[in-house]
């Protein structure tokens, strides 16, 4: 059974054969019923990424417990709305912390509850559903994703631009640079790209661009 919890650039839950995620995740607890069906798109406003191995933990996919999520990679993660673990990747967690701290001008430290609440406004509008802006190409920092053509692309290089999928990235498209685009990372990420914030990328992506 091919469950629903590999997550899309749009923040979407699909059922994917694909096996290539880098990362999983959750959105702070159980999304799914007694039968694996997803019944719900979050549980608390706590969205985060880990890592697929984290010491001698082995769970079941989609038990009694929270419903595991799965990412192609970090910059996937981070479109979709879902920060760094502070327990299995506490380091990137604390990287992550402080240059969000910084951007948003609140003081020397927050709680991951207090941070969550406010990261949840920006990802989600007052229709529940995924917020996005619109930017001028040119002035978009690398990670981030805009759509284009139906099509989720990321900002790899600069002037280096790749199709998505849940299999890696595609293939690199050609796109003017004045060009107003969807942005589908949440803004306050995308700022934290402009800082220092660095996400990693699958391995395919180098690959598309030789």
């Amino acid at each position: 059974m091919t469950l629903q919890n590999r997550v899309n650039p749009w923040g979407k839950l699909h059922q994917h054969p694909s096996k290539k995620a880098m990362l999983m995740g959750n959105r702070g607890g159980r999304l799914h019923n007694s039968n694996k069906q997803i019944i719900k798109q979050w549980a608390t406003q706590s969205w985060i990424h880990c890592l697929t191995k984290f010491g001698n933990i082995k769970r079941e996919v989609f038990g009694d417990s929270y419903s595991e999520l799965f990412f192609l990679d970090e910059a996937t993660a981070l479109s979709a709305g879902h920060r760094p673990c502070g327990e299995c990747q506490r380091k990137r967690y604390q990287e992550f912390k402080k240059i969000w701290l910084n951007i948003n001008n609140a003081g020397l430290s927050i709680s991951a509850k207090e941070m969550d609440k406010c990261i949840h406004q920006d990802r989600i509008n007052a229709e529940k559903r995924q917020h996005t802006f619109q930017a001028n190409l040119s002035e978009l920092p690398i990670a981030t994703f805009f759509e284009y053509a139906s099509e989720a692309i990321v900002v790899y290089k600069e002037n280096c631009y790749l199709i998505w999928s849940f299999d890696g990235y595609q293939k690199k498209i050609e796109l003017p640079q004045n060009l107003i685009v969807t942005v589908l990372t949440p803004q306050t990420f995308v700022k934290m790209f402009d800082h220092g914030y660095v996400p990693n990328f699958h391995s395919s992506a180098s690959l598309k661009i030789k």
